[in-house]
């Protein structure tokens, strides 16, 4: 007969699941006002006319790899919370619609206002924080937490 090991949820897997949780929806709110062309929360964003209409101009496939690195990362961090081996998948799958989208963006031709300062650090930050929720979510994975 097989004996079963249980391994307790450590209390950091919670923290850092709800955290990345709430920091993907932050991501998820961004794509959905941008998707729906929200004008008030877009100019709250700092963005005027002319940011609008190269974010209006993106291709669907850029859209699309967006929608995917966004979605992926909040799904991600659901099956974290389940303790779920997938989200490790989750995350990989969300930096690559992530590095599709910022691709796109960084070799298109940007609005003068997005050529450096925030608009050029925010995307990095996302990457870094993307791959560290795939690294915490694989170390997890290999500790047994996540099934």
């Amino acid at each position: 007969m097989a004996t079963v090991s249980l391994v307790r949820t450590p209390k950091h897997l919670w923290v850092v699941g709800i955290v990345s949780l709430l920091w993907n929806a932050v991501g998820a709110t961004d794509y959905t006002m941008t998707a729906i062309g929200n004008t008030a929360y877009l100019e709250s964003m700092g963005f005027g006319p002319e940011e609008q209409a190269w974010v209006d101009a993106f291709p669907a496939w850029a859209v699309a790899v967006w929608a995917i690195g966004v979605w992926a990362s909040i799904v991600g961090s659901i099956l974290l919370l389940m303790r779920s081996r997938h989200a490790v998948t989750a995350f990989i799958v969300s930096a690559l619609g992530a590095v599709g989208s910022f691709a796109y963006q960084f070799t298109s031709e940007r609005p003068a206002s997005m050529q450096g300062g925030t608009a050029m650090i925010v995307p990095v930050i996302i990457l870094i924080l993307i791959v560290a929720q795939w690294y915490y979510a694989r170390r997890m994975a290999a500790a047994g937490v996540l099934r």
